[in-house]
This record gives structure tokens, sequence and C-alpha cells, in this order.
């Protein structure tokens, strides 16, 4: 199996999806994993026998998504939600992972899905907990610096960049990742009923690993992602870090 994240975190997230897609479908079946970034994912479902398109609306994403791409039963497109349902194909499964938090109205792009989804196919969600410790400690304040005080937001960067923090993810090297949804359990449960889906199974990811300072510790030592990911289970959801969901 081949792993190409970092973190444990991520490594965790990729391993939910694909259990979650074993137990739900079979093998061979058309996959989507819609806003795929860099295609980590994608090609980690193609080593598992499953024809997955990864589409993307960064150019510069799908550009290095192809370069990777070693696999026929993957392939990678730049193309909008509007051009996926006038393709009219139907996907057992659909991956919409760190994706729901970037967009303005996430409930169109849900709409779009529910369109394209096959009758009995599963919709897999992760998304940041809002109420999560690095959205409240790191995300909201950092993304408030950036607009309302450029000038220190510079200095931030700076900073950022020699303690070895970088502005993109190994999932995708967009130009820009900002989160504009913080999302709660509640929140994204009606989010999923108002698009036509119930949420039939809820993970978690982590805890506070991210978080700086912690992260600047965790970031370097595996056994304490890990250590704390294992924290995240024992705790109460809306506690975790991000949400791991099936939707049907």
């Amino acid at each position: 199996m081949t792993m190409e994240f970092i973190r444990f975190t991520d490594e965790k997230r990729l391993k939910f999806i694909a259990q979650s897609l074993e137990q739900s479908i079979v093998k061979g079946a058309q996959v989507l994993d819609i806003g795929c970034g860099n295609g980590i994912i994608s090609r980690r479902l193609g080593e598992m026998g499953f024809n997955v398109l990864g589409v993307d609306v960064s150019e510069k994403a799908i550009a290095t998504a192809n370069s990777l791409n070693k696999r026929s039963n993957v392939r990678f497109e730049v193309k909008s939600a509007e051009q996926l349902v006038a393709d009219g194909q139907k996907y057992e499964a659909i991956i919409c992972s760190e994706v729901l938090e970037h967009l303005n109205q996430p409930e169109n792009l849900l709409k779009v899905l529910r369109i394209i989804l096959a009758e009995r196919g599963v919709l897999i969600v992760t998304v940041p907990n809002g109420l999560g410790g690095r959205e409240l400690f790191v995300t909201k304040p950092v993304q408030a610096l950036m607009i309302n005080f450029p000038r220190s937001w510079r200095w931030l960067s700076i900073i950022k960049s020699v303690l070895g923090y970088k502005g993109t993810t190994v999932q995708s090297d967009a130009d820009d990742l900002s989160h504009i949804q913080f999302f709660t359990v509640k929140s994204l449960g009606v989010l999923a009923n108002e698009a036509g889906f119930r949420i039939v199974q809820w993970k978690k990811s982590n805890f506070i690993e991210d978080v700086f300072p912690v992260s600047f510790i965790t970031k370097r030592v595996r056994v304490l992602q890990k250590l704390d990911c294992s924290i995240a289970e024992k705790l109460p959801l809306r506690l975790t870090g991000g949400f791991m969901t099936v939707w049907q």
C-alpha cells in the first residue's frame, strides 16, 4: 500500500475512506474524488482496484496529480460541478474530503453530488470541526490577521516559513486554501439533510496535535501524532479536530 501522507491524522482519514468504500461498493466500481487536489486519495483508491475520476477546479493541482499518476484506472481532470452533471455519469461512491470548508455555498455542490450519485451509492465527507482546536486557535485567528492586518500577516508568514510551516498541504498545493465554513455536528447534519442526504456514520480524526505550539513538536514525532489520534477516540465528538462521515 502506497502512503504519501506524512501526518498520522491524514493517514487515518485516508484509511477511513478506503475502509468505508470496501464495506459499501465492489472493486471496479466508479468513484469520483471531488476536489481531489494533488490526487493522493484517488491514487490510493486506484491501487485498491476502483475506477477513479479525480476532479478539481485548480489547474495547478490537476497538473501535479497527472504528473504523479501511473495508473490506467485513475484519471484527473479540471472540471466544474456543472460539467459533471452534463457528463451524465453516475458514481457508486463520491469522495469529498477537506473540500466543503473552502466553499461559499457548499449546498450547491452537494445538490450536484446528489444528482450524480448512484441510487444506492455512498458519499464520504470529511471536514474540520469548526469548534475544534485548530480552527479556533489557528485557522480563525490567522485568517483574521491576514485580512485585517496584512503587514503583520507578512511577518507571521516569514516566521512560519522559518519554523517549517508551509502555506499548502500534502493533499493540495492550490493557491487559496482559506476556510470559509466552520462546521459543527449540528450544522453539518442540517446541511446534509437539506441536500437530501442523511449522515449514517461519524468518526473522529485527531485532537490537538496540529495546534501551535503543540504542533511544533508533534509534527516531528510521529508517535505523539498517533497518541493524539487515540486520545481523540475517547473524547466527545465535539472535541475532535475533524469529522469523518459517511452519507447516504
